[in-house]
């Protein structure tokens, strides 16, 4: 099981955003590779501080993980599932240490700024899925055709001679302070380290070219409407040593003919006639696992509402599954023959035809209040 975001850095959840931030910078100087060099477990602290704070830095992210956990982000790939190697962390969060690691920048890593190379990430794509109730209920994987730009075969890099490689042109001003030096991308091979050598005639001016994939995506059950998912490492490429961008997959949720989804929770609407409200019935109905059948007890009330427990969507938190909530409406006939207006007629006065609430028989506004609680 997954730590707890906040208990990685040590916070409670009404933290701030410049406590979190305050957090984070104090756990990734602790564990940084430079101060820990050849520690794994520093280094997979270092990597899952820097997964907390990605979330917890983000209003919306940590909005979706205060409400349902890691489950918000199943199937996203995430840090620890290979989504995100030091290169992007550095590339992420390196302006957070200031100059914590000598002239603002990382050395002597990788990914690093100030002595390594910086490598280059491709650009995100996004695409959209619909899901039906029944794929949504269970789980599905769905292979799905992504063009993405890939490196072209028999492309080759050369070192940049303007940043010598390290992805970084360094400046030094004069001000009445003293000397400055800051550090910004190349500008020429944009921050790669690297330019093109050679490059097949199909190859766009990075060494890219556009090719479609199949890519196998994971949906876990419960997800719902607007949730993102992340394919890490399936968007499009970057020149030469980069790191690919990942595949963004947003959730759209079909309507269904029968079912209405309110959360976790699926309500039916189910139509029986005067006779069958005052006799009994035993009546087919759908749920998202298939047809089942129900009793319907004679003299059933317009308005009941039957709850059938744990046939509505798995919640994506994993504790167990939402309720059908069957909703019984008596339909009155529009028109009627003389045989049956004059039986009516002959029933108006009748002591068991006039309505006579219990006082177990709610109101509507009773069940609306019921239904949401």
């Amino acid at each position: 099981m997954k730590e707890d975001y906040y208990e990685i850095l040590g916070l409670s959840k009404d933290a701030s955003a410049a406590e979190i931030k305050k957090a984070y910078r104090k756990r990734a100087i602790k564990y940084h590779p430079d101060k820990n060099p050849d520690d794994p477990k520093a280094e997979e602290m270092f990597k899952k501080s820097a997964e907390a704070y990605e979330v917890l830095s983000n209003p919306d992210k940590k909005a979706r993980y205060d409400q349902m956990g890691h489950a918000a982000f199943d199937g996203s790939g995430g840090f620890g599932g290979g989504g995100m190697n030091m290169d992007d962390i550095f590339s992420q969060f390196g302006d957070i240490f200031g100059g914590a690691f000598g002239g603002g920048g990382f050395s002597g890593f990788g990914g690093g700024f100030g002595g390594g190379q910086r490598r280059a990430k491709g650009s995100n794509l996004r695409i959209r899925v619909k899901l039906s109730l029944e794929e949504i209920a269970k789980g599905v994987e769905k292979k799905i055709k992504v063009k993405r730009k890939i490196q072209a075969p028999g492309t080759t890099y050369t070192t940049c001679s303007t940043c010598k490689g390290t992805g970084q042109v360094t400046r030094v001003t004069n001000t009445i302070l003293g000397r400055m030096q800051t550090a910004s991308p190349c500008n020429v091979c944009g921050g790669s380290g690297q330019m093109i050598d050679k490059k097949p005639q199909d190859a766009d001016a990075q060494g890219l070219r556009m090719e479609e994939e199949t890519v196998s995506i994971k949906i876990p059950p419960g997800v719902v409407e607007g949730m993102q998912l992340k394919v890490a490492g399936k968007g499009n490429e970057a020149p030469g040593n980069g790191i690919a961008g990942d595949l963004l997959v947003a959730i759209e949720e079909k309507p269904h003919a029968d079912l209405q989804r309110e959360g976790d929770n699926l309500h039916y609407d189910l139509y029986i006639s005067f006779s069958e409200a005052a006799l009994g019935a035993s009546k087919e109905i759908q749920t998202v696992g298939g047809k089942v059948r129900i009793k319907i007890e004679a003299g059933v009330q317009s308005g009941k509402i039957l709850r059938l427990r744990g046939k509505g969507i798995p919640s994506i938190n994993g504790y167990g599954s939402g309720d059908l909530l069957v909703h019984v409406n008596v339909w009155t006939p529009k028109t009627l023959s003389k045989e049956q207006k004059e039986f009516f007629e002959t029933m108006q006065n009748d002591d068991n035809f006039q309505p006579n609430p219990e006082k177990n028989d709610k109101s509507f506004f009773e069940k609306v209040k019921d239904m949401f609680s």
